[in-house]
């Protein structure tokens, strides 16, 4: 049995760096596609070459053919438009609904056993979209957001309390924007509740920095927007699907009854291990932590609404 196939779908920034993670990583081989004439080949080539001297040994190969994801375990969308400053991620729905959903039909065609991670904006809308167009059972389709947020989150955590970022954890909610739910009860320094650390003032300023965090790094590049968390957090749940890890992770996934919430993607923690989505978790929230959650998912229904 040869190693496993993985692809990534768009060689931009997020795209690329995704593929390096995964050849570093060595989950497989990787086959990266992207509609522009030579930039696939060429990131691929450069990645291959690579290998020599980080001592990965995988397969990179680029392509313009989209029907070369034939036969792939995980497929990671990034394929789409990046946001521009004042540009919401909202803005970009209708341009990559197009992009996405297209992609969604080649993925039912070509690798219709595979597992798919959605990473492009806005995020929860196009994983439900990919949902709806392949056909796939809902453990098979989810989006990476809360792994992205709750990295941001833990961030921002250790530089306020000035420790390791290893010793911190956290678990952020609900869709990747503005509505998204961080969970400062949930999120802890080597066992010790944030909430315990810090003040309520302190907490809250993190958790708009966290709910910002997209948007500040849009607003400092200038151009382009972040891609070595949003690949890193991709790469993270590929490897724990791959390797059957069965790790606790969020992500934004179909609900059907939990939360309150049903038939909606929206961030919340689950396990992933090599059938996809082998269980949602569902956390003892207060009352307006709930009510957030909800909020949130409904504003994501109401976008896919118009994608549908």
């Amino acid at each position: 049995m040869g190693r496993l196939k993985l692809a990534v779908l768009g060689a931009g920034m997020v795209g690329a760096t995704t593929a390096q993670r995964l050849a570093e990583k060595e989950l497989g081989d990787v086959v990266l596609t992207d509609v522009v004439e030579g930039m696939p080949q060429g990131k691929a080539l450069d990645l291959l070459e690579a290998g020599p001297v980080e001592g990965y040994d995988v397969d990179v190969r680029g392509t313009n053919d989209i029907a070369d994801i034939a036969g792939a375990s995980v497929v990671v969308v990034t394929a789409g438009l990046a946001r521009k400053p004042g540009m919401s991620r909202d803005d970009l729905l209708q341009r990559n609904a197009e992009i996405v959903g297209g992609l969604a039909d080649a993925i039912r065609r070509h690798a219709p056993d595979s597992i798919v991670v959605v990473v492009t904006n806005p995020l929860d809308v196009m994983a439900h979209l990919v949902h709806k167009r392949t056909g796939f059972e809902a453990c098979r389709v989810m989006g990476m957001a809360g792994v992205l947020d709750s990295a941001r989150f833990r961030t921002f955590v250790a530089i306020e309390l000035g420790v390791s970022a290893r010793d911190v954890h956290a678990m952020v909610l609900g869709g990747h924007g503005d509505s998204m739910v961080p969970l400062p009860r949930f999120s802890t320094v080597s066992g010790i509740p944030v909430t315990e650390l810090l003040p309520r003032e302190r907490i809250e300023a993190i958790v708009q920095r966290t709910r910002n965090g997209g948007a500040e790094i849009v607003e400092l590049l200038k151009q382009g927007s972040a891609f070595y968390a949003p690949s890193a957090s991709a790469a993270c749940m590929v490897e724990s699907i791959v390797r059957d890890q069965k790790r606790v992770l969020p992500a934004a996934v179909r609900l059907s009854g939990q939360y309150g919430l049903r038939d909606v993607f929206a961030g919340v923690p689950v396990k992933l291990g090599a059938r996809g989505v082998e269980e949602i978790i569902e956390l003892p929230l207060t009352p307006e932590e709930l009510a957030a959650l909800r909020s949130s998912a409904e504003q994501v229904r109401a976008l896919a609404a118009r994608v549908a």
